[in-house]
This record gives C-alpha cells, structure tokens and sequence, in this order.
C-alpha cells in the first residue's frame, strides 16, 4: 500500500510507460501511412465516440467492482484486528486462580501463529493474479526477505515442535490452528478450568475468527470474474485502435501541420483509457503482493504487538517502517 499522500506523475508515466509508448508509435505508423499512401484513413468521430462512451461505463463498473474487493478486504483484517484484540482479552481475563498462566500463554501465542499462517495463505499466488517478479519489488526489501524465509519460519517462534510438526501434513494451516484451539478450550472445560459459560463465549470468539478467514479466503481464491475483465480490456483495445483514425478527421480541418496533431493527442487518450482499466486490474487482488494491496503485513505485526504486549513478553518485534512509500 502507498501511503504517500499522491503517486508522483513520473511514478505514474513509469508505471503505465508501455501504453503511452504503444500509443506513440501506433498513431505515428497510421499518420505515417497515411502520408506516403494518400488513403482517406480518416473515420467519423461520432460513432467512434459512441464506442468511448460504452467503454468508460464498462471500465468504470470494473473499476467499481475492483475497489469494493478491495474495500472488504480491508475491513475484514479490520474485523481480525478486533477479534484478535477481543480472544486475547477473554483469554487472560479468565481466573488465575482456576487456569494456569502458562495454559493462556499458550493459546494466545497458538492465536499468533494462526494470524501469522493466514498472512501467508493470502500471499500464495493465484494463475489469475499478476505473480510480480521479485526484481520487480526490490523496492520493499523486508517484505521479500519476509516471503522468502516462508510460513514456517514466522510461527515456529509461537508453537511446539510437535505442533509444528503436525501442521506440515496439513494444507490449510490456519485451518488447523483454530482447530486445535477449540479443541484445547474444551479439554480446560472438562478439566474445569472455565466454566460452560465462558467455553461457550470462547467458541463464539473462535467461530469470528474462522469467520474472518473464510471471507479472506473467498476473496483470495474466488477472483474477479474473468468474462467482466477481458471484456473490459478487449473492447478498450478495439476503442483505442480507433482513435487515430478519428482524430484525423477531426484535425483535417485544421492548419497545414493537421494530421500530425493526430500523433500526440492519440496516445495521450489511449493511455489514459489504459491507465484507468489497469488501475482496475491492479486492485481485483487485494492479497497478491502488489503496490496497492492491503497492507497485511503490517496489519499483523500490529496485531503481534499488542498480544505479545498483553502477554508482557520481552522479545517484541518492532512495527514495520515504511519502504520508499510503500507499507505492506
């Protein structure tokens, strides 16, 4: 996520640089044939227009649709902030006299390694997400070093090695996690360490918490439906292969350097259609990595102090800075 307070327009030409540059030198080939062959390329602008207007509504819905994904995103780690905040205070407001301290320890840091596994499910890559290379984000050098070393680097600090162990047979770690927290609540009631009361409001925590991680992961697994996005881009490409050949049109009526016009007033609408639809396109996948993702990373880290804090726990990881712009 950038947090900056705008993109540079340089950041913003470099970012979208090949539509501009495509733009350019399809409009100078069209102008450029034009002069040698003498052909009336030139098209009525008004029907052309007609096809603009078709497309902006449809960029426009996808666009809409983009950002309501990415919105819900975005409140759903909201959402796990406040559960998370929520379970630990249950857990530790729960009688020391009736349930050891070390039996709260360990479910609270049992909840880390569940926040920090779901963090890392959601970076998994998708066929339909855009797979950024990692040269492509050296921007960001903790976050990569941070997917690198991979999910079980981060919870091994907060489980058991038997634990551990066990989770590596299973493919929905977080899943699993939750599982076993239920799990343990229930053997604490039988053991009479909680009463049937609390079991019940523990396991309505929990039933929150898969709540959250089922809404991430429709979001995640389930993506823009593809029939909206292709046919977003294609009917932008139809409309913008158009644009030179009505703007000639529109420039014959001008002065002796008419049809040159053409040149940059073509790609500068081409690659603001380009931009607009690709802004769209970036923001579909709200988990994937990207430059504009919600910043889960550090949402976590947030949510790792403040438990650890409750916990008084001395090895508390520092909040993660801010890399050229960008929080992830």
């Amino acid at each position: 996520m950038y947090i900056k307070r705008y993109y540079s327009f340089w950041m913003t030409v470099r970012w979208s640089k090949y539509s501009l540059i495509y733009g350019l030198l399809y409009s100078s080939i069209v102008i450029v044939l034009y002069e040698i062959t003498n052909i009336p390329f030139s098209l009525p602008w008004e029907p052309i227009s007609i096809i603009g207007i078709a497309v902006a509504f449809f960029v426009g819905f996808k666009n809409n649709s983009s950002y309501d994904r990415s919105w819900e995103a975005r409140k759903i780690w909201g959402a796990i902030v406040n559960d998370s905040r929520t379970f630990a205070t249950g857990i530790l407001s729960l009688p020391g006299k009736e349930m050891p301290y070390s039996e709260k320890r360990k479910i609270i840091l049992r909840h880390l390694a569940w926040l920090l596994a779901l963090k890392h499910m959601m970076r998994k890559e998708k066929s339909w997400e855009h797979n950024l290379p990692v040269n492509e984000l050296n921007f960001i050098p903790n976050f990569i070093k941070e997917y690198n070393d991979g999910i079980y680097a981060e919870i091994a600090k907060y489980l058991d090695e038997a634990e551990l162990a066990t989770l590596k047979n299973y493919s929905n770690i977080p899943s699993q996690l939750l599982k076993k927290q239920s799990e343990e609540i229930g053997l604490l009631n039988e053991q009479g360490y909680i009463s049937d009361f609390k079991q019940v409001r523990l396991h309505e925590l929990l039933g929150n918490l898969y709540a959250d991680q089922g809404m991430s992961e429709r979001i995640k697994n389930f993506p823009f439906p593809r029939q909206y996005a292709s046919t977003g881009l294609w009917i932008t490409y139809i409309f913008c292969a158009l644009i030179p050949f009505g703007l000639l049109d529109i420039f014959a009526h001008s002065s002796a350097l008419y049809y040159w016009l053409t040149i940059p007033f073509s790609a500068i609408i081409i690659w603001i259609f380009f931009v607009v639809d690709r802004i769209g396109d970036y923001s579909e996948n709200p988990f994937e990595g990207g430059y504009n993702d919600v910043p889960i990373s550090s949402i976590s880290r947030a949510i790792e102090i403040d438990l650890l804090e409750m916990l008084d726990e001395k090895d508390i990881p520092p909040t993660y800075q801010t890399e050229n712009g960008f929080l992830m």
